[in-house]
């Protein structure tokens, strides 16, 4: 395991800044575990980042298959993890609290390599139909194509709700294909299959057999049955409740906050919108660092990095 590079990290203290606004306390124990272990990974990585990105040459060619498992929790830089690490944020928020922990670290397990698996399977299907290698070279890292496929249920358990992407309001069931387009548009170097597969997956489980496989494999109940969900009820306090899962049945309070402190009365969207907006405007020069969504390695910056360290090490 190496050490990052020492160094002032905004994004990281960011990062830190938002969750203790939102309040350590308050956010659901898997969805914190998510973000520390991101955190730890980041500043401890397992491996040099080309050696951890997920590409069919190194996968599916060189057997490489420990990058399924790695890549989605190393990050680029320290904007693209402050910047996947919100969005989770938000969305453990909400999704952890209504599925139960349990459930919902299963989800994070599944998709994670789920992402991977899909992610391989598009970049090697547009590969052989164009006949163009370097689609099988592309080398994609992050959390961003798992949050897509989160966003999707998201999205699914609120049917009616409308979502604001640069100015405008998308149904909840158009959000995701709007958002994947807009965010390629403006930063092209994000991975469009990556994100790409995470929609795939969520929709695997809103709309086809992957909730059931999980069901059946976890052993959690029959086929014919409903997963427990939390039950709350609300009073003047806020809601509360039960989180009911496979192990425990702790009763819980959530304690009203205003957000609008830290977020200025954003939406998650709005945020990065306004994110993207100030990075295209910074383009004025050389923009030497990722996108702030999702991270795109192309395989001749592999290359020539490979190569530099061949040299460093001979």
């Amino acid at each position: 395991m190496q050490r990052r590079a020492r160094g002032l990290h905004q994004g990281l203290l960011f990062l830190f800044f938002q969750i203790m606004q939102v309040g350590i306390t308050n956010v659901p124990p898997v969805t914190l575990a998510c973000i520390v272990l991101n955190i730890w990974l980041f500043l401890n990585p397992v491996k040099p980042i080309y050696w951890l990105c997920l590409s069919v040459e190194s996968c599916y060619e060189k057997k490489d298959w420990q990058r399924l498992l790695l890549s989605p929790f190393h990050h680029a830089d320290d904007w693209h993890l402050y910047f996947n690490m919100v969005s989770m944020l938000w969305k453990g928020l909400t999704l952890e609290r209504r599925l139960g922990s349990f459930w919902f670290a299963y989800i994070i397990a599944v998709f994670s390599l789920l992402t991977g698996v899909v992610y391989l399977a598009l970049e090697y299907t547009v590969a052989e139909l164009l006949d163009q290698r370097e689609f099988k070279v592309y080398c994609a890292i992050g959390f961003s194509g798992v949050l897509f496929a989160l966003k999707v249920l998201s999205n699914n358990y609120n049917p009616g709700g409308h979502t604001n992407i640069m100015g405008m309001y998308i149904p909840n069931k158009y959000a995701c294909w709007v958002e994947l387009v807009m965010i390629h548009v403006l930063s092209p170097r994000t991975s469009f299959a990556g994100h790409l597969a995470g929609i795939i997956v969520g929709l695997m489980y809103t709309l086809g057999p992957l909730k059931m496989i999980m069901e059946v494999c976890a052993g959690v109940l029959p086929l014919n049955a409903h997963y427990p969900r939390q039950q709350h009820y609300y009073n003047n306090m806020g809601y509360s409740g039960y989180q009911e899962n496979l192990f425990d049945r702790q009763p819980y309070q959530e304690i009203p906050r205003n957000y609008d402190i830290y977020t200025a009365g954003f939406t998650e969207e709005e945020q990065l919108e306004r994110a993207l907006r100030n990075s295209l405007r910074d383009r004025g020069g050389v923009n030497n660092g990722p996108p702030p969504y999702g991270f795109n390695i192309y395989p001749e910056d592999e290359m020539r990095r490979q190569r530099l360290n061949r040299f460093d090490r001979h």
